[in-house]
């Protein structure tokens, strides 16, 4: 709703039930409101306007046969009907200043279109009030109620390591800083790798969103006879995806979204000599901040809400090129996610949601390069189990953290292990 001109600010749109889709808002000072712009730009995110109910306070007046009331800040008319007009008006006379409270709809096309109110109460207001009470000199409450979203709770979150086919529900997108800790093996090597990749995200429609990463990597090694460490700004990535399948239902939420992704040689090249590292080219190459050149992604994402369950899945795909001779193997991975919905336990509006999440990642990677040469011992096939937390603090601030441990690693004798991934995320939605 924050699309339209007339509504407020996410942060000032409240939740009343939750079960019965049942929202409140006061539209912004000034701006004349539309039912059926509301209801056109609810069903673009998957929504269905049932009903809304609007208190309006302006001028009564008359025309021919019909009564309306005009708003006196943005001097919107509305056409004011009901059986029990007549009745509710009583000795109030045209001219005279009311407040309107009834059902909403917009009625007629072209120049017969027109903003009407079905009175369910009427009162007179018996002298003008101050400039400063916005309230009584518009549209003061719209109370909406949506089809199809009733039951257990559906929030519009994302899980941790498992790519979501949802977008950013606010007009804009999101900032996600993420932090990464990995710790990595091969024979008598051990790494340490921290990165941080802050990714900003923009959503233009209700399908379509765009996504930038940039990350900057630090590694430090230690072989038993040497020791040394390198640190700068990894590859950055470019995201497109498009929500091609998005339907509501009493119980849930199913959506499905394809991503492209560029992944551009920006990143810094360099990695440990032969001085620093005795061993093969191929294993010193992978200390580095990047995994190779230019590369291209794709990944088929799908999920469904269900009471308190949240299940999805991705399948992801990678072809990289070389850079300096250099590159990671293509890549295939299959991720799910399965989420639960722990806190509150009796659930009647969104934010200070505690959810349980459960990932996998199962990996394919066929050999890489080095020196412009295949390497052999380089391929692995690995599956990982990912335990997580997740609270959305407020409707704008998501916290998250996960710890990827391996269930499974086959792999060469050139490419490194993963003992386990620590992930600790912010998500700001602006």
């Amino acid at each position: 709703m924050s699309r339209l001109d007339f509504a407020p600010k996410i942060d000032d749109i409240k939740v009343t039930e939750i079960k019965r889709g049942l929202g409140v808002f006061t539209p912004k000072p000034g701006k004349a409101a539309s039912f059926a712009a509301l209801k056109a730009t609810l069903k673009k995110a998957g929504y269905t306007l049932d009903s809304a109910e609007i208190t309006v306070a302006g001028v009564l007046a008359r025309e021919g046969a019909g009564w309306w009331v005009e708003v006196e800040g943005s001097k919107q008319r509305f056409a004011v009907e009901g059986a029990s007009l007549q009745q509710m008006m009583g000795e109030i006379a045209e001219g005279s200043r009311v407040e309107i409270t009834g059902d909403w709809q917009t009625v007629g096309k072209d120049a017969d279109l027109r903003e009407t109110i079905r009175a369910r109460a009427l009162k007179k207001v018996e002298a003008a009030p101050p400039a400063n009470q916005e309230l009584l000199t518009g549209i003061s409450n719209v109370q909406v109620a949506l089809r199809g979203t009733g039951g257990e709770p559906n929030p519009p979150v994302a899980p941790v390591r498992t790519t979501s086919p949802g977008l950013t529900v606010y007009q804009g997108g999101a900032v996600t800083p993420r932090y990464f800790y990995a710790r990595q093996h091969l024979g008598g090597l051990k790494v340490n790798r921290h990165s941080l990749r802050v990714a900003v995200s923009y959503t233009p429609t209700p399908t379509l969103q765009f996504e930038a990463e940039v990350p900057f990597n630090s590694t430090s090694f230690d072989d038993g006879t040497g020791a040394g460490s390198g640190r700068g700004l990894g590859n950055i990535m470019l995201w497109a995806k498009h929500r091609f399948y998005r339907t509501l239902e009493t119980w849930g939420d199913k959506q499905a979204a394809v991503r492209f992704g560029l992944e551009l040689p920006t990143g810094k090249k360099d990695a440990p000599d032969e001085v620093e590292l005795s061993a093969p080219e191929f294993v010193r190459r992978q200390l580095g901040a990047i995994d190779g050149g230019f590369a291209v992604h794709a990944d088929l994402t799908f999920s469904q809400a269900h009471h308190r369950w949240i299940y999805g899945a991705n399948l992801q795909g990678a072809l990289r090129s070389e850079r300096d001779g250099f590159r990671l193997g293509h890549e295939v991975r299959l991720n799910t996610d399965l989420e639960y919905v722990l806190l509150p336990f009796k659930y009647r509006s969104p934010t200070k949601e505690l959810f349980l999440i459960l990932e996998t990642t199962t990996m394919l990677r066929d050999r890489g390069r080095a020196r412009g040469q295949t390497v052999a011992g380089s391929s692995s096939s690995e599956f990982y189990l990912a335990p997580a937390l997740q609270y959305i603090a407020t409707s704008r601030l998501v916290l998250e953290a996960s710890l990827q441990l391996p269930v499974s690693h086959s792999s060469g004798a050139q490419a490194l292990r993963t003992d386990k991934n620590l992930l600790i995320g912010v998500r700001y939605l602006y």
